[in-house]
């Protein structure tokens, strides 16, 4: 780990600007390559219908690990399973996903990446 910066580093979400997507917000913090993004899925929210566009793809094709706030995320995969996140949920989301709110409330989750290699090497 000699690239490793051992100094200790500090962002609050709140302060960053978010990126508003449809229904869909996010806000993200980059400390030395780790980006702490937190998503917001209000009601009513569908990744195919409010970032599919962006995205450019069908299905949303990154991978996610993340712990829910608040909320309940739904998750559908291309193979048609299915799964709820709901707080207090740490969920890990494979590439190929659509995902929406359930419920009539907002879905809030933090997710942790190192720059598009999610889970490490």
């Amino acid at each position: 780990m000699s690239d490793y910066n051992p100094a200790m580093q500090k962002a609050h979400l709140a302060d960053i600007d978010s990126d508003v997507h449809g229904l869909i917000s996010k806000r993200t913090a980059e400390l030395d390559g780790v980006a702490v993004t937190e998503v917001t899925f209000d009601v009513g929210a569908k990744w195919s219908n409010d970032l599919k566009d962006y995205a450019g793809t069908d299905l949303c094709e990154l991978p996610h690990v993340a712990l829910v706030l608040r909320g309940t995320l739904a998750v559908r995969m291309t193979d048609g399973a299915e799964e709820r996140f709901s707080a207090g949920d740490v969920m890990l989301l494979p590439p190929g996903h659509d995902a929406w709110t359930e419920g009539d409330e907002a879905c809030t989750f933090v997710e942790f990446s190192r720059g598009n290699d999610y889970y490490g090497s």
